[in-house]
């Protein structure tokens, strides 16, 4: 059925969350069973308040992160949604995830919601840096400003350009498929509600139930996604 419905639909549009990621081997930093959320309070480490009064545990939290996703790559679906899109069938990304594996993979449409690990800003100047300054312990700009991550802070609204670009895609979309995520996060959990009610078809692909299961036209559960789109992708007869 997915297939067929890939197959026929003019306007597909990906949404990626957690899972997607952590196929690559990267941790799940908002589960409560490991990763770095465990151990800190993001409220409190991973907030524009941390940035402003706590700012060696902030950079000691975020430069852990970086060096924790340039451990990782993308995966065999990342490529394929990369593939995808080189050909027209895929015609944008929605991601919640910060670890820049969609463009890395060579995917160019892609909203990132939340952000990306892989680029810096100074919170002074906003002149931008590649992450590697975290990596090589580097923390201050050219004027002396604090360099941070190109991520949405607790206390931050989204980037309104990635919004505003995942805003209209959703309601072009003629199928709408979500990648590894639990749909729990507001207000990125929207879009799919957002393509549903522009006459979207929803697919759901996520190891767990989700909140949206019931709006969904199908739901698949207990499959891997970079298998689920190896599969796809060899049952299909691209033009």
């Amino acid at each position: 059925m997915l297939s067929e419905w890939l197959q026929k639909s003019n306007y597909t549009v990906i949404f990626t969350g957690a899972g997607m990621s952590t196929e690559s081997g990267l941790p799940d930093f908002r589960s409560t069973n490991q990763g770095l959320w465990r151990k800190k309070d993001p409220s409190k480490i991973a907030s524009t308040q941390a940035l402003n009064n706590n700012v060696e545990d902030f950079i000691d939290f975020y430069r852990e992160r970086v060096l924790g996703v340039k451990e990782y790559k993308p995966h065999k679906g990342h490529y394929i949604l990369s593939n995808w899109e080189g050909i027209g069938k895929v015609k944008s990304i929605i991601t919640q995830n910060v670890d820049g594996f969609h463009q890395e993979a060579g995917s160019e449409r892609v909203a990132e919601l939340h952000g990306t690990l892989q680029k810096l800003h100074c919170q002074t100047c906003g002149k931008e840096y590649d992450s590697e300054e975290y990596v090589n312990k580097e923390y201050h700009c050219s004027c002396n400003g604090i360099l941070r991550p190109n991520v949405v802070l607790f206390g931050e609204t989204l980037p309104q350009d990635a919004f505003q670009y995942a805003l209209k895609e959703s309601e072009k979309a003629d199928l709408f498929i979500v990648l590894g995520s639990s749909l729990s996060v507001t207000p990125a959990n929207q879009f799919p509600l957002i393509a549903k009610e522009n006459g979207a078809k929803l697919v759901i692909v996520n190891q767990e139930e989700t909140q949206m299961d019931f709006y969904a036209d199908t739901v698949i559960h207990n499959k891997k996604i970079g298998e689920l789109l190896e599969e796809l992708d060899k049952r299909m007869e691209w033009d």
